[in-house]
């Protein structure tokens, strides 16, 4: 959302700098992400004045070049060469001066420099109207009429309005600030209370409504059919209107925020919907058949034709405004081609009205129109400022447009939105604040913020209005008492009060933080993706039919519920790979749907991609590439982490791997990781080679013995290293290995491990040699040799009986 801090000063009395102002809506709630500087022209004509030109002949090595002096206000004449046909002694024009710079209205900007023009020195420039950015004439310099003072600054002559956008990141639950009045109001009353600033907080003056020239012509009728969709339906008559371009301030108002100008009409109308947070929408009233607009939804497939000269067929759930032969506009949605304003228009009927926002949000998405009057419909307006909305709207049509109100207002609202009642003690507020405001603050904020409230001395009755969509508890009272307190208030206990709990279940989040900071400490970043993905992604056909479709889907693509994270873990590469960033490692912490049979299925999972090299390349070292067993090794550590160590380990190559590794535990899929197919890596673009795993971390919570407290006391005894060189089938995978040596060596074992593998033309085809290492220690005494002598020979004998193995002698 973008508020214009000029505009904004028109509710407010405040005197904060732009970055203040900033830190004082964030502290509130209304997160300010951005501060833009915005100007009416471009770079505001800094440099650039107006000029005489006392004398102009031509350029001695030029035919189409003058030489002028121009005095510009300094007392001194300047030199400047011109290329303008209209250029002559006498005129006022306007001069950039060295060291200026122009943003011409096409093209990039323009530096003004010394400079010498054919063998003649030039001290500025003598402007046209497309090169300050004023307009796009070219045809010669832009003259000033004579009165124009000399030296007088281009920016005080053509006003250039300075102002900042500020950008604000709301949230979908504030739709209470989405407008310029509902972030004055928590400004206002932040700034009173928090920091004690007197400032006053002023809606626009309404009262000339009532002293507006009224003539009964053009009366138009107004039914609602569907009550549920429209609770509220608020219009009225405006006759004489002559539609043209905006006055400047309107227009500098709308362009400040993003909005582009289009007539005055049109202007109004937005203007109103970011000054209030309500949309409206003019009618052309002599194109509304039979004089009356009916609020109803029309019939499955019934064609209608946007203002933009789209067709879409309707749904029957689509709400319409409709006149007596059919439909004018898909309400708060998008209007029709031919009930618009145009410059022919004379008369407008303007509607104000509050529609359900469920309804607006699926009409928007099914039809994929994205406007700004949806967008506030659909996250809730304020049901009883209808009619001030009507009333501001019109009150300025009649101001710019000349015309004249020819009819009462129309107002059906059989079922008024009163808003919630609910009762909250003080005690209940400070308990759940856990600190302690004042009484009297607490009333003051309940007041600037219009939220109604009687005071029995120990409980509060209230009286939420229905333009706070999110205030319904207690708990969301206290929420606005402390934003507006001020988090920064909060007072520091001196003593801290603590209590110990046990609780022998898994605790889901901390051993998710647990793992998430292991994973973060091995160099990882984490990710958050959409659960929402386009279902082409999926290659493995078992899933293809799992899929779970919605049933109004954003876009054309995203039209399903992922069955895998890998997917969109993928786009997040393809996005980094994009931006020259290749080495990546991340992780996520997400759910899959699935739909098997009638049943819907969520299932935890944690995913973890290797993509690039372990480090970038500099002076000291060359990275080297991830490679599957980078993958394993951090699979392992968190697999050991969360108490899994015994595991059947498999390999396969499924979709969507060019092969993988599949853990499993009682018969159920633990992990499964490998190195993703090229096809799929192809689909994203990606180049490097993607390592991917899978880990299944609803079994891996609910079988975790992650709170299980083991204490051992460190081995008084010394480790005993033994190495082994076998040739084995290739076959044989070193789980088989591992295993044997776990069973043949009890407690004695402490680590196994795999430091070389061969495979070439010195052993028989089809075979391979492994060097393995062991690491044995006793905790009661030192081990012998010949006790080690006895085990290692007892371990040969099992790899040579059960795998096979060819013993190598040293």
């Amino acid at each position: 959302m973008k508020i214009s801090y000029n505009w904004l000063k028109q509710y407010v009395d405040f005197n904060l700098s732009p970055k203040d102002l900033g830190e004082v809506l964030t502290g509130v709630g209304l997160e300010v992400e951005d501060i833009i500087p915005y100007e009416t022209v471009q770079g505001g004509l800094e440099g650039v004045v107006v000029g005489e030109v006392k004398e102009c002949s031509k350029h001695p090595d030029a035919d189409k070049l003058s030489v002028t002096k121009v005095d510009v206000g300094t007392g001194e004449l300047l030199q400047i060469v011109c290329g303008a046909p209209n250029v002559a002694a006498g005129q006022k024009v306007l001069v950039a001066l060295v060291g200026s710079t122009l943003y011409p209205t096409s093209g990039d900007k323009l530096q003004i420099k010394k400079a010498k023009i054919r063998g003649v020195e030039s001290f500025g420039m003598i402007c046209a109207e497309d090169e300050l950015g004023l307009g796009t004439s070219h045809a010669g310099i832009l003259i000033l009429a004579p009165p124009t003072p000399v030296g007088l600054k281009a920016a005080e002559h053509f006003k250039i309005e300075k102002d900042f956008t500020l950008e604000i990141g709301l949230t979908p639950n504030r739709a209470d600030a989405n407008s310029h009045i509902g972030v004055a109001r928590d400004l206002a009353t932040a700034l009173n209370v928090a920091y004690k600033s007197k400032v006053n907080f002023v809606k626009p003056d309404l009262s000339k409504f009532e002293t507006l020239a009224t003539t009964n012509q053009k009366n138009i009728s107004v039914e609602v059919v569907n009550k549920d969709a429209c609770p509220r339906y608020s219009g009225i008559t405006i006759s004489g209107i002559t539609v043209a371009e905006s006055p400047d301030w309107l227009k500098n108002k709308l362009k400040a925020i993003g909005v582009r100008p289009i007539n005055n009409i049109v202007d109004i109308t937005n203007y109103v919907l970011h000054e209030y947070g309500q949309p409206l929408h003019a009618f052309d009233a002599d194109k509304i058949r039979g004089n009356k607009v009916i609020v109803k939804k029309l019939a499955e497939g019934t064609t209608f034709k946007t203002l933009d000269e789209k067709e879409i067929k309707l749904n029957a759930d689509d709400l319409m405004i409709c006149d007596a032969d059919g439909g004018m506009c898909i309400a708060g949605v998008f209007g029709g081609i031919d009930s618009g304003v145009t410059e022919a228009t004379t008369s407008i009927f303007l509607e104000s009205a509050y529609f359900a926002p469920t309804g607006i949000r699926t009409t928007a998405t099914r039809h994929g129109l994205r406007t700004d009057a949806a967008t506030h419909y659909e996250k809730g307006c304020d049901p009883n400022i209808t009619v001030d909305a009507l009333k501001r709207a019109a009150i300025l049509i009649c101001e710019i447009s000349g015309g004249k109100i020819s009819s009462e207002i129309a107002d059906l609202y059989p079922a008024p939105i009163d808003g919630w009642r609910f009762t909250v003690s003080y005690e209940r507020i400070l308990r759940l604040a856990g600190f302690s405001i004042p009484v009297e603050t607490i009333n003051e904020i309940l007041q600037r913020l219009e939220i109604n409230y009687e005071d029995d001395g120990a409980v509060l009755h209230l009286h939420v209005p229905a333009f706070k969509t999110d205030v319904k508890r207690e708990a969301d009272i206290v929420e606005e008492i402390i934003r507006i307190y001020g988090y920064n208030s909060f007072t520091i206990p001196t003593t801290v009060k603590s209590s110990l709990a046990y609780s022998p279940a898994v605790n889901s989040p901390k051993t998710e933080n647990v793992i998430a900071e292991m994973l973060s400490g091995s160099g990882f970043n984490e990710i958050w993706t959409n659960s929402v993905t386009q279902s082409k992604f999926e290659e493995d056909e078992l899933l293809k039919h799992q899929q779970v479709k919605l049933l109004n889907s954003q876009t054309a693509e995203l039209d399903s519920l992922r069955t895998s994270m890998l997917y969109s873990g993928l786009e997040v590469i393809a996005y980094n790979n994009n931006r020259k960033a290749t080495n990546l490692r991340f992780y996520e912490f997400g759910k899959t749907y699935t739909k098997v049979e009638d049943k819907y299925i969520e299932n935890r999972h944690l995913t973890l991609f290797l993509s690039g090299k372990t480090v970038d390349d500099n002076w000291l070292e060359k990275g080297t590439a991830f490679s599957f067993y980078s993958l394993k090794s951090i699979v392992m550590n968190v697999l050991h982490k969360l108490g899994h160590k015994q595991f059947e380990i498999t390999i396969t190559e499924n979709t969507p791997f060019v092969f993988s590794l599949s853990l499993k535990n009682e018969g159920i899929e633990v992990a499964r990781l490998g190195s993703i197919s090229k096809p799929i890596l192809n689909k994203f673009d990606i180049k490097n080679e993607v390592f991917f795993a899978d880990l299944n971390w609803d079994y891996l919570l609910e079988k975790s013995p992650f709170n299980k407290v083991e204490f051992s006391e460190l081995p008084k005894f010394p480790s005993v290293k033994r190495d082994l060189a076998m040739v084995l089938k290739e076959e044989v995978q070193f789980e088989a290995v591992e295993k044997i040596a776990a069973a043949e060596s009890k407690k004695l074992l402490q680590e196994v491990s795999l430091f070389d593998v061969y495979k070439g033309d010195k052993i028989e085809k089809g075979k391979k040699s492994y060097a393995v290492s062991f690491i044995f220690q006793h905790p009661d005494k030192t081990l012998t040799d010949q006790e080690i002598e006895k085990l290692m020979n007892r371990l040969m004998g099992k790899y040579e009986s059960e795998l096979g193995a060819v013993i190598r002698k040293a």
